[in-house]
Parts: structure tokens; C-alpha cells; sequence
């Protein structure tokens, strides 16, 4: 009697590991709800499993019971994780592969014991002592990690989903549906470790490859970061200078009466080195206006400063249209990085005659065109449409102008002709 209750009892523990680690891989909130909700299924699912052994053995005899219980124990798993915890299917089976490998050490360990005490009941109270601790080492250090893994993306979870469902198969392969396992068949007992050691070492150089392809994502995904805010500060920094100017217009009044005081006392060249200083701190501070949108009046009133101190003619035809497709921000960004490429690009031609940057903006079919183009002295090199570079930490803007075009459901061209740059873009 007690034996039986021994072996059912190591059947429920066994039943309520696998499920509660499984779960725990599929990424269940630990809430009071949701662990009623796996004891509750785990109970049900246990006596699901007493009544069709119990109905099985007398139909269809042990073997055949053997055989499916596979589809009694980790099937319904593998659904609960998809409908109750809303899961993938990729992700609900792999957990339910991976829960089955982490199943092995208490069952080994269990084992162990039964043969040095030369009994079935210690196997299985070995085993049952055994679930508590591996079940907490799993919950501390492992659980995060396989999460994350599986999370990653779908190539990662294959990946990783790869040897515990082989380690699966192949187990209930010698075991359940075939006697190689207690066979003499040297070779096929010698095929696990060698099929582990293959997967083992392709998974590595799998993985690593593509850990390195989701580190060098994130890695330019912080480049355009970093400057989508570069941009927020300079469109910030801008603005500050359109209110400087409205304050230095507002002081007009000083001004003239501080020339007015000069004149009274006829003295000219104070007269002529005060009007120098002020123009020259009007042109600093305002602003050119090139049309009635005020954010395109403040970035382009700074690249023509810009293009002005190195010798490039700065040429601008624009024709917009009330609203633009885009916030200020992507506006900034997307104008900023390519004005500052081309003023890049052309500062390094010799001859100032040929230093030339060629905006056009205007609005075609309720769609806003973009035309900008610059005279450029090295051949660019172009991969999957993008202009690269081999300078390091070169090579983002044209990927954030791109991202800003495509995020607004447009569509863009980087392309060079006749011994001009341009990109183009309809929004």
C-alpha cells in the first residue's frame, strides 16, 4: 500500500514540475491567479491521466498506454501555455521540450539511489526530494535566461528549441517506441552523445552569429537614438535663436535712441561702428526665411550660415504645402542629416565654383517631394540602397533618414548621376 502511494505520488510531483517549469519558460506572471490555474489544470490533468490508465490497460495493454502518453501528459501542456497563457506555438512547445530536459537530473538522481538501495519506492522518494531543490535552482538562475532566449526572436527560440526537442525524440524513441535503450545495439545507445556534441557545437556558432546580428541592431538602433535627440536639441537651439531675434527686434527702440543721442552730437564714426556691430548681430541671429514654415525657415537658415563659411552655393526651390507629413523633430532629423552630408561631401572639392548643394521640397499629387542633391569628389558606395561608409560611426544618418521616410509611409532613393549625389523621397 504504501509503495502505490509512493509511486503516485512521484507521478503527480512529476506532473506538477514539468507543468510548473514549463510555464515558468513561457513567461507566466507570478500571480496568485495564475498558479491556482496550473495546480487546478495539473489536478485535473493527473486524474484525466489515472482514468485512461486505469481504462487503457484493460483495452489496449501497457504498451500501447506507454505509447501515448506523450499525447495525455505534454500535449495538454503544450495547449494550456498557448490558450491560457496566450503563447506561440513555437514558444509553448519549446518550453514543453525544454521542461522534459530539466526533468532528467531528479530522474537520474532518483535512479541512483533506487539501485544503491535496490528499491523502486526510494527511486521514487529520491526523486520526489529532488523536484523541490531543482525547481528552486531553475526559478533563481535559469528561467530569465531561457526566457530571454526564447523572447529574442523566432531564429533564436529554433535555435534553442533545436536539442531539447531532439533530446525529446530521441528519448522517447529508445524508451517508449522502440527497446534500443535496453538493446545491445552499441551504435545506437553511442548516437546521443555524438548527435549532442554536433548540436551543441553547431548551436554555438549559430547562436553567436546571431547574438552578434542583434547586437550590431541594437547598436545602430542607439545610433539613431543618439541622434534623433541631437536633433531635438538643435531644432531646441534654433528656436532659441528665432526668440533672440524677437527680443532684439523688440529692442529696436533702444537702439535708435542710442543712435539718435550719437547724432545729436554729430559723431559719424561711432555712428557707422555701432550700425556695423548690429547688423552683424541681426544677420547672426535671424533667421532667413525661404517659406512659411517656420521649422524649415530654421534649419535651413543654419546650413546656409554653414554652407556660407565654407564656400557652397546653397540652392533652395520650395513650394510646401501647409501641413507636412511629419512631427518637427523627424523633420529636423531628416533635413539635418542630409544637408550635413552634402556640406560633407562638397567640402573637400578644391574648387569653390563646384561646391554646390541643391535642395528642392514641393508637393505633387497630395504627396510631399524631396529632391536634394550635392557635387561630391569620392565615388559613394551603395549596399542594399544605402549609401556606407568606412569611417567609423559614419553611415547613420542616411539609415535615420530612411527610417523617418519609411515610418511615415513613404518612399525614398539614394542614388549618384553624372557626378551628383541625390536623394529623393515622396511622402
Amino acid at each position: 500500500m504504501l509503495a502505490t502511494v509512493i509511486e503516485f505520488s512521484r507521478y503527480w510531483f512529476a506532473l506538477l514540475f514539468g507543468t510548473a517549469v514549463a510555464v515558468s519558460f513561457a513567461g507566466m506572471e507570478r500571480t496568485r491567479k495564475n498558479y491556482v490555474a496550473v495546480v487546478g489544470f495539473t489536478a485535473v490533468l493527473f486524474i484525466i491521466q489515472i482514468i485512461i490508465q486505469i481504462g487503457g490497460l484493460k483495452l489496449w495493454g501497457l504498451d500501447t498506454m506507454t505509447k501515448i502518453y506523450p499525447l495525455v501528459s505534454h500535449l495538454p501542456v503544450a495547449l494550456f501555455i498557448v490558450v491560457y497563457l496566450k503563447r506561440t506555438w513555437l514558444i509553448s512547445t519549446t518550453s514543453v521540450f525544454v521542461s522534459f530536459l530539466c526533468c532528467q537530473p531528479p530522474r537520474w538522481i532518483g535512479s541512483v539511489a533506487g539501485f544503491a538501495f535496490d528499491s523502486v519506492s526510494i527511486n521514487h522518494a529520491v526523486y520526489i526530494a529532488a523536484v523541490f531543490p531543482m525547481y528552486y535552482l531553475l526559478q533563481k538562475y535559469v528561467v530569465e535566461s531561457v526566457r530571454h532566449l526564447m523572447e529574442r526572436s523566432f531564429k533564436s527560440c529554433l535555435l534553442f528549441c533545436a536539442m531539447p526537442a531532439f533530446y525529446y525524440l530521441f528519448d522517447q524513441n529508445i524508451t517508449v517506441f522502440s527497446d534500443l535503450m535496453y538493446s545491445e545495439a552499441r551504435a545506437a545507445i553511442q548516437f546521443l552523445p555524438f548527435i549532442t556534441a554536433a548540436f551543441y557545437l553547431g548551436f554555438v556558432l549559430l547562436y553567436y552569429n546571431e547574438t552578434q546580428r542583434q547586437v550590431s541592431i541594437q547598436r545602430e538602433f542607439d545610433m539613431l537614438d543618439t541622434q534623433f535627440r541631437q536633433a531635438q536639441t538643435e531644432l531646441v537651439s534654433l528656436r532659441q535663436l528665432q526668440q533672440n531675434a524677437a527680443a532684439y527686434r523688440h529692442d529696436m527702440r533702444h537702439h535708435l535712441a542710442h543712435l539718435q543721442s550719437l547724432a545729436s552730437n554729430e559723431r559719424m564714426d561711432e555712428i557707422k561702428e555701432y550700425l556695423r556691430i548690429a547688423q552683424s548681430d541681426i544677420d547672426t541671429i535671424t533667421p532667413i526665411r525661404f517659406c512659411k514654415n517656420e521649422t524649415v525657415n530654421l534649419i535651413l537658415s543654419s546650413f546656409s550660415s554653414k554652407a556660407k563659411q565654407l564656400g557652397i552655393t546653397l540652392t533652395v526651390d520650395l513650394r510646401l504645402p501647409e501641413l507636412l507629413p511629419f512631427s518637427d523633430t523627424e523633420l529636423c532629423s531628416l533635413l539635418s542629416n542630409a544637408l550635413e552630408n552634402a556640406i560633407q561631401a562638397c567640402k573637400y572639392i578644391a574648387d569653390n565654383n563646384e561646391r554646390q548643394i541643391k535642395l528642392r521640397m514641393y508637393s505633387k499629387n497630395n504627396k510631399l517631394c524631396i529632391d536634394i542633391r550635392n557635387i561630391y569628389q569620392a565615388e559613394p558606395t551603395f549596399s542594399k540602397g544605402l549609401p556606407v561608409s568606412n569611417k567609423e560611426g559614419h553611415g547613420f544618418g542616411t539609415k535615420s533618414m530612411a527610417h523617418i521616410v519609411e515610418k511615415n509611409g513613404g518612399i525614398f532613393q539614394f542614388r549618384s548621376q553624372d557626378g551628383w549625389f541625390i536623394f529623393q523621397a515622396t511622402i
